[in-house]
């Protein structure tokens, strides 16, 4: 099992990789400041 911080290392990783540094620092500021819930967050994806 992976531990939180290489969890979120790779996440930033990811993120970075796809969005750039600067998106990928909003898409962070964007989830921490408003409720989030991720499972309805996924179920609206699908849509």
């Amino acid at each position: 099992m992976k531990t939180d911080s290489v969890i979120r290392n790779e996440g930033m990783k990811v993120l970075i990789k796809h969005l750039g540094k600067v998106d990928a620092e909003r898409f962070i500021s964007l989830i921490l400041k408003e409720p989030f819930d991720y499972t309805k967050w996924q179920k609206a994806l699908e849509r």
